[in-house]
Parts: structure tokens; C-alpha cells; sequence
């Protein structure tokens, strides 16, 4: 037994873990256990060094100590600012007004409203609700099917996932130690095609099926001409101009992302002063589900990293890069295998889960592979953001099912995030079959021939000139310096 023990560490310990996930056990915890139990093992096999648990003090303060994760308490306590001030409210009665008098208006206005929200949070959760709560009402109103509206409400919500400053990608840099700035710039394109991708859905659904996406009647425009002009203006330059300050700085290289972070919630709190919606009560809210998410974060990180001390210590990367490099195919048998196990494992973890698991394992196989990071960390990203629309155990069905009318069913709810789910299928596939959607703008031609230049190195004779400083003379044959 000690034997096999020893010979399938890795694998073992890679089992055991993925069964205290399937078990429900608190996943910051499971993973902690399993690499303090596995660690005492290894040590009482002799595969390891007693010395292994030294190395956890300073695993752990490098956790504390990365200013990139400063990131994350800053875009989410951002986005619960915007969310709890009204901002989502506001826009979606502004663009529904807009798109109300086509047909599935307020469909188009829940995603586009998806989408700013997804540029100014970066939260999925205040996506969802905030949409829950004021646009589905209103659309089962008017006569929109059940499913749609619950699958478009859902699925936009989850656009904060992939459309900067998402928290995701904040995670995904740090994993694959990447700057977080160009893993920003590369999730760009790809998450406008997304939203147009879902606007696409809605178009071929009001041509087939006109009678579940019905316009708005004329008494419910409540605005119209220079009033709902005006309107407009109003409600959409402040989220715009808070974007560019977040993400124009960021892309632009005038701010970090925890500076960008800070300056989007600085931006938040002026929002809302100038709503007249902040009060101590908001606030508290707010700082509160902040800590709140960042601790999660921060305990799921820890335990992560006392996993992978003892996973690497009993060369658990060696197995993973062995099993995954050997697959036919190459490149393409390797993402072929790696989206269908994500895709998989979406069902039952979460994006924060998947990204501090399993990203850490893959990253270096696909570095051996000759894989960009960015690209590969933008095409994950894409299909983790399918872990909150899976039935029966996406959050985001969980966020709207907590705000939906009653009339509503789980059903509903479940069978109106299908189609979306396709769709995201779709767009792992065009991510894979166009990787410059993701890298055009990070591929920089060097304006230099390296080929043509030359490098002269002075000579000196050191019987009758001094020699730079920090230079040594030749030695002669005999090792002696002339």
C-alpha cells in the first residue's frame, strides 16, 4: 500500500480533492485539508522534507502582499456602490424607453444595459439582480415569454464576467503571471462579440417567434423627442465617462488596474453624491458585502496555495504536464481537452474556484505548448463564464430565481439560459478559430532589425591606458593578470 502510495501521490491527491468538492465541503477548506493531510503523509513516506511547512509562512504573506489582488475589494465595492445607487435602474427605464418602440426592445436594452453595467462593475451578481428586480417585471408585463426574458436577463448579467475591469480576469492574470492590463486589452473584442452574439439571438427570435418579444404599447413611452433625448444624455455620459476613466487609463498606461480600481470607486461614491442616493446605510452595505467577497477570495487563494505546496512537492505539475502534453493533437487535442473539462467542472465550481484549481495546473502545460497565456486566459474566461448559467447550479440563475415573481418558475428560469449557453459554445469555438480577436492588440512589431545591429566593444591596452572601472585586465597563460 505504501508502495502505490508513493508511486500515485499526484493523482491520489488530485482525486481526493475534486471528491470533498463534489461532497459540498467549503472549497477554501477542502483545499487547505488536503494539502496539510497529503503533505504529513508525504513526509511519513519520506517523499518529502519536514521542511515543507516552512515554506507555507512566506506562500502565504506573498498572498497578502500582491498588490494586484488590491484590485478586486475596489471594482466590487465599485460596482455595489453603482448598483445600490441606482445607476442600473435608471438606464434600463432610459434605454427601454430608447428601444421600446421595436420589437424585443427590452431585450436589447437589458443586454446593452448588460454590457455598461458589465464595463462600470465587473460584478455579476449586482448585474443580475439589479436587472431581476426592475427589468423582469416589466417584460413579463408587456408579454415577453418566461424563458427569454429569464435566459436574457441572466445572460447578460453574466457579460461582467469577460468585459473589463472583470474580476476574472484580475484572477487569471495572477495565475498565469500575466500583466493585467493586457489581459484586459485582449478580453475586449471578444466580449463585444459576446453581446453582439446575444443581440443576434434576440433579432432571429423577434423574426421567428414575434409574439414572445412583443414592443412596448404607446402609452407605456412615457418619453419621447427632445425629453427622452435629454434623458439619454443625462443617464448614459456619467457610466461612459467612469469607464473611460477606468479602463481608457488602464489601457492607455496611465494608471495600473488597482489604480484604475481605485479611481472607479472614487468615481462611484461622486456618482452617487450627485444622485443624492449615498447615505450610511448604502455605505455600510456596500463595505460590508465587499469585505465580505474579498475575504472569500483571499481564503480560497490561501488554501490553494497550501494545496499546491504539497502538490508540486510530490511533482503533481510533472503528472498534470505529462498527461496533458502527450495528447494527440497537439495544441488543438489540448484545448479540445482542457475547454471540455472546464466546461465539466463549471457545473459544479464556481469562476473563483476554477481559476485558483485549475488554471495554475494548465497554465505551464500550455506554455510548454507554445500556447499565448493572454489568448489561452481570455478563451477560459469565456468558458468559465458558462459556471453561471449551467443548470440546475449557475449562480446567476440562483441570483434571479432569489428576485423573480413567483410566476416564474425554476423551469423557466433553467430553460431560458440554454440557448445562451450555446451561444457561449459558439464563442469558444470562434475564440479558438480566431485568436486574433484576443491578440491584435497585443501583437507589436519590434521597429528595429535585430539583424542589423552591431555591438563594438572598445579595446584597451592596459600596459598604457587605464581600464574602465569594474573591467579586469586579461590573464596570461599562467592565470597571473598582465
Amino acid at each position: 500500500m505504501a508502495e502505490f502510495m508513493v508511486a500515485n501521490m499526484a493523482p491520489i491527491m488530485f482525486a481526493s480533492m475534486i471528491v470533498f468538492l463534489l461532497v459540498g465541503f467549503p472549497v477554501a477548506f477542502a483545499l487547505a485539508a488536503n494539502g496539510v493531510v497529503f503533505g504529513l503523509i508525504g513526509i511519513e513516506l519520506g517523499l518529502l522534507g519536514p521542511q515543507l511547512f516552512q515554506a507555507l509562512p512566506d506562500r502565504i504573506f506573498g498572498v497578502m502582499a500582491n498588490e494586484t489582488l488590491l484590485a478586486v475589494p475596489f471594482f466590487t465595492f465599485m460596482g455595489l456602490i453603482l448598483e445600490r445607487s441606482g445607476m442600473a435602474e435608471d438606464l434600463l427605464d432610459t434605454i427601454g424607453q430608447l428601444f421600446g418602440p421595436i420589437r424585443g426592445g427590452l431585450a436589447y436594452a437589458v443586454i446593452f444595459v448588460g454590457a455598461l453595467l458589465a464595463a462600470t462593475t465587473g460584478v455579476v451578481a449586482a448585474s443580475v439582480i439589479s436587472m431581476g428586480l426592475i427589468s423582469l417585471p416589466i417584460m413579463l408585463r408587456y408579454g415577453y415569454d418566461k424563458r427569454l426574458a429569464a435566459g436574457v436577463i441572466a445572460a447578460s448579467g453574466t457579460l461582467a464576467q469577460i468585459i473589463p475591469p472583470s474580476l476574472v480576469l484580475i484572477i487569471m492574470a495572477d495565475q498565469l503571471g500575466k500583466s493585467v492590463g493586457d489581459m484586459y486589452a485582449g478580453a475586449f473584442v471578444p466580449g463585444l462579440v459576446l453581446t453582439l452574439l446575444y443581440v443576434l439571438y434576440v433579432v432571429l427570435v423577434s423574426l421567428f417567434k414575434p409574439q414572445w418579444v412583443p414592443a412596448l404599447p404607446p402609452e407605456a413611452r412615457s418619453l419621447r423627442g427632445g425629453k427622452l433625448l435629454l434623458r439619454a444624455l443625462t443617464t448614459l455620459v456619467p457610466p461612459l465617462l467612469l469607464i473611460f476613466l477606468v479602463l481608457g487609463t488602464i489601457f492607455l498606461g496611465i494608471a495600473t488596474p488597482t489604480e484604475g480600481g481605485a479611481m472607479g470607486a472614487s468615481g462611484a461614491l461622486l456618482m452617487a453624491i450627485a444622485r443624492q442616493r449615498l447615505n450610511l446605510k448604502l455605505l455600510k452595505q456596500a463595505m460590508e458585502s465587499t469585505a465580505k467577497l474579498t475575504s472569500f477570495v483571499v481564503f480560497i487563494l490561501i488554501g490553494a496555495r497550501l494545496f499546491s505546496l504539497t502538490f508540486y512537492g510530490v511533482d503533481g505539475h510533472r503528472w498534470v504536464e505529462h498527461l496533458l502534453s502527450d495528447l494527440p493533437g497537439g495544441q488543438i487535442g489540448f484545448l479540445i481537452v482542457v475547454n471540455v473539462l472546464v466546461f465539466v467542472l463549471a457545473f459544479f465550481l464556481d469562476y473563483f474556484e476554477l481559476s485558483f484549481i485549475v488554471i495554475p495546473l494548465l497554465g505551464p502545460v500550455a506554455d510548454k505548448l507554445g500556447i499565448d497565456l493572454i489568448w489561452f486566459g481570455v478563451l477560459l474566461a469565456v468558458n468559465m463564464q458558462t459556471s453561471f448559467l449551467h443548470p440546475p447550479f449557475g449562480f446567476a440563475l440562483f441570483f434571479l430565481r432569489s428576485v423573480a415573481p413567483t410566476s416564474v418558475k425554476s423551469s423557466d428560469i433553467y430553460w431560458g439560459a440554454v440557448p445562451f449557453v450555446g451561444i457561449q459554445i459558439i464563442m469558444i469555438g470562434l475564440v479558438i478559430a480566431f485568436p486574433q480577436m484576443v491578440t491584435f492588440s497585443l501583437d507589436t512589431d519590434s521597429a528595429v532589425d535585430a539583424s542589423s545591429v552591431q555591438i563594438e566593444i572598445p579595446a584597451y591596452d592596459y600596459d598604457t591606458e587605464e581600464a574602465p572601472p569594474g573591467a579586469e585586465a586579461p590573464a596570461d597563460a599562467g592565470g597571473q593578470a598582465k
